[in-house]
């Protein structure tokens, strides 16, 4: 029942298998374990437990009806009933009302089956019932969107704007997971469009974007619809899809307008400041944060297609190959959804850019310290006391050879080094 029915329906392999019962969770867990099956307890509060057959985890609930929620999310109590008609009624959206018996067939009391058709996105009965039982359904909703490319219904969606404050009320961790979707999703861009003003119930960051014309030669879009065009075209992973959403954030608040000309100088770093503050309400891992805060700050920076400057954007980046990869694709991005002529431009800019850095790798040049073909007890062997002079020579030293003044050859850096000696 639910994903598992509506997703077999979509012909989609499904995530998990939910299962359903009018049996009491004791009775489950005695039958499933005389079979010899292990069973594990996740959920018995709710009437759910989890059984391992074949190493495929089923989840198995009894029929329940809930009761109010207090706290908006977890029902104040649960009743078990003996009809699944009452336990549907309690599922968030038509398409997840869908149960399915082999010998019965398909049951589908609230016309999922039809809303799956139509690519719909309705509430199960009353819209605004189903989201004072758990805001997260607001979230949910949009992430269906964005992964499924369905439209929502009308009064389901007025119910999700006129609800969304109640988002700020969520667990940061269940924001960040449904977030994530929503981004990760094939048709985010189209979702970011219609329901911004709904994500703006937890990102209020986002309303300056909205509408806000760029005037400018280099973008054909407002700020809001440039970063949606950014999102759908990175890559699907989210360092790419959160980054896209933060790089033009500091857009609304850095512009000034000259001769007709809006100008957003030092935007990144308002981004960086903006971004750095919705971080801190999620609960991204924190490599993961640092990272997205790196690019969006440098993903307005020109980089020459060069060795030199390859290098020194990867000095800049922590070193990481992967992650000047990263950067490059959001420049992509960032380039397919500007003016299609200037865009052009810069989509040659990082094409040659991807060309420079895979030479850079392949030909093992230095751009860290490791690379060179010295090291600190190479210079304590020539008489460097231990102390920072040793990094600091190190570091002058690797600044050499990127910008090919030293080769990077053992004599030739200890030579260099010898003559940095107390400078």
């Amino acid at each position: 029942m639910g994903g598992f029915v509506r997703d077999a329906l979509r012909g989609c392999p499904p995530d998990d298998v939910d299962l359903a019962t009018s049996s009491i969770w004791t009775d489950t867990e005695r039958v499933i374990t005389e079979a010899g099956y292990p069973v594990e307890e996740t959920g018995t509060a709710h009437g759910t437990v989890t059984a391992i057959i074949d190493g495929c985890r089923l989840e198995i609930t009894t029929y329940r009806t809930d009761g109010t929620y207090s706290d908006g999310r977890h029902p104040d109590s649960v009743t078990f009933v003996s009809s699944i008609e009452d336990d549907l009624a309690r599922r968030d959206f038509t398409m997840n009302a869908i149960a399915y018996r082999p010998e019965r067939g398909l049951l589908d009391p609230y016309g999922g089956i039809d809303d799956l058709r139509r690519g719909i996105i309705r509430a199960v009965g009353e819209p605004l019932r189903r989201f004072d039982e758990d805001a997260l359904r607001i979230l949910r909703g949009c992430r269906f969107a964005s992964q499924l490319g369905f439209a929502i219904d009308d009064a389901t969606r007025f119910a999700m704007w006129k609800d969304k404050t109640k988002l700020m009320g969520l667990a940061p961790e269940r924001l960040t997971v449904e977030m994530t979707k929503l981004l990760l999703g094939d048709h985010v861009h189209d979702t970011l469009m219609t329901c911004g003003d709904i994500l703006a119930g937890f990102l209020p960051e986002i309303v300056a974007m909205e509408g806000f014309e760029q005037n400018s030669k280099y973008h054909i879009y407002d700020v809001w619809e440039h970063t949606a065009y950014v999102v759908q075209n990175a890559p699907a992973t989210p360092l790419c899809r959160w980054t896209a959403l933060f790089h033009d954030m500091g857009k609304p608040a850095s512009a000034f307008t000259e001769n007709g000309c809006r100008h957003f100088y030092n935007h990144p770093d308002l981004s960086v400041v903006i971004a750095r503050g919705i971080l801190k309400r999620l609960t991204l891992p924190h490599r993961l944060c640092e990272q997205i805060l790196l690019l969006v700050r440098m993903h307005d920076v020109h980089i020459e297609p060069t060795d030199r400057s390859v290098k020194r954007a990867l000095v800049r980046l922590d070193n990481d190959v992967d992650l000047m990869r990263a950067l490059l694709d959001v420049k992509r991005a960032d380039a397919l959804s500007q003016e299609p002529h200037f865009g052009a431009v810069r989509l040659e800019n990082v094409d040659a850019l991807r060309k420079t850095l895979a030479r850079v790798v392949e030909e093992q040049q230095a751009f860290r310290l490791t690379d060179l073909k010295i090291s600190g007890h190479d210079l304590i062997e020539a008489g460097f006391p231990q102390g920072p002079e040793i990094g600091k020579v190190l570091r002058e030293a690797l600044d050499a050879v990127i910008d090919g003044k030293v080769e990077n050859e053992r004599a030739a850096l200890l030579a260099f080094a010898l003559d940095r000696r107390g400078a």
